[in-house]
């Protein structure tokens, strides 16, 4: 056969061969984009909840054949019919920017015909030294721990669960919280009253560790390539969580059986119950002890910029946020009735008729 016979027929095989790949889907691009990006599963996971709600709403048509109109409209319909917050409705609008610049190649004009949703002007919940007492002390053992953790340290819940051994540094009493929001590092303190309890807490976390190894497990996630750059180091006890699963699982992404750290459900639900049980008439959640970490330093003098760096906040307006409490409203205000010359009656020394 000529040689240029078969050369053809090599390339028509070889043509064959590509068209018989499929390529990847739209959503499975997305994926591989976000993870190539290392941004966070939570980020994976909202983008590509506000990109299939996009395409329903856009009458499951594929988002290549769609554009600024369509992304517009489906924007305008949060804002005006769902009625959503400012930052739901960012957080949807940055799904779309990114599944057409990642995920199709093109980039959206501005999209000038966007209603914005409106951002409230809301302050945080800051609870008293006394109502964090209370709170904590209706916890006990690891939800206690990690409670005490997100007040002591000023971390968010997310960063108290992925917590690593090595993480922990009792010599210089610090947490070294890994790729925060952001995926900024940061550095925060290690209270001196959990550092005994933290030690017994982690001498059982290594026991528990050592049964897994028995039991041919123990092997824990390591974040980006870390696995293939240093293949044994999942079983390191350096690597392993904090405040582990009680029940090992299957990786979502590789399918290996892998003890990964607790959910965020449990320490919130514990708070929850936590907060009812010590009778707190306040709407808290995880991030309230965060809160009340900034808000008690500021109190204890500390300056602004020092509590920006122990909470990881980029700028410092964000920070400032707190100071609401140390000089305004009525911590820092003394109402008219206090300077009133003449005592007003006490509730109930008169007879009150409610009509």
């Amino acid at each position: 056969m000529p040689t240029e016979s078969i050369n053809s027929a090599n390339a028509a095989k070889a043509a064959g061969a590509a068209e018989a790949v499929p390529r990847p889907r739209l959503l499975d691009q997305v994926r591989g984009a976000i993870r190539r990006l290392h941004y966070s599963r939570r980020t994976e996971e909202s983008y590509i909840h506000w990109i299939k709600r996009f395409i329903y709403f856009s009458g499951k048509r594929h988002p290549a054949t769609l554009g600024e109109s369509e992304v517009t409209a489906f924007l305008n319909h949060l804002a005006t019919e769902r009625r959503v917050a400012a930052a739901t409705q960012n957080q949807a609008l940055s799904a779309l920017l990114f599944l057409y610049r990642e995920g199709l190649g093109r980039e959206l004009p501005w999209l000038d015909g966007l209603v914005r949703a409106k951002r409230p002007a809301r302050l945080p919940v800051v609870l008293t030294r006394e109502e964090v007492g209370r709170l904590l002390g209706a916890l006990e053992g690891t939800r206690w721990l990690m409670a005490s953790l997100l007040y002591g340290a000023g971390l968010r819940l997310v960063e108290c669960l992925r917590l690593r051994v090595k993480d922990i540094d009792f010599g210089y009493r610090q947490v070294l919280v890994r790729d925060g929001k952001g995926q900024k590092d940061r550095v925060t303190m290690l209270p001196g009253k959990l550092a005994e309890p933290l030690r017994r807490h982690l001498e059982r976390v290594r026991r528990l560790h050592q049964r897994d190894l028995l039991g041919g497990y123990g092997e824990v996630h390591l974040p980006y390539a870390l696995a293939r750059k240093y293949p044994r180091a999942g079983a390191d006890w350096a690597w392993q969580y904090v405040f582990p699963s009680k029940n090992r699982s299957a990786d979502p992404e590789d399918g290996v059986i892998r003890r990964h750290h607790l959910d965020e459900s449990v320490l919130q639900r514990a708070v929850k119950e936590a907060v009812r049980a010590a009778g707190i008439a306040k709407h808290v959640s995880c991030h309230t002890l965060r809160h009340a970490f900034a808000t008690h330093l500021l109190e204890a003098g500390y300056d602004i910029r020092t509590v920006q760096e122990l909470l990881g906040h980029a700028d410092v307006s964000t920070t400032m946020i707190y100071t609401h409490v140390l000089n305004k409203g009525g911590r820092g205000v003394r109402s008219p009735l206090d300077r009133a010359e003449q005592p007003v009656a006490r509730y109930g020394a008169a007879r009150f008729h409610i009509h």
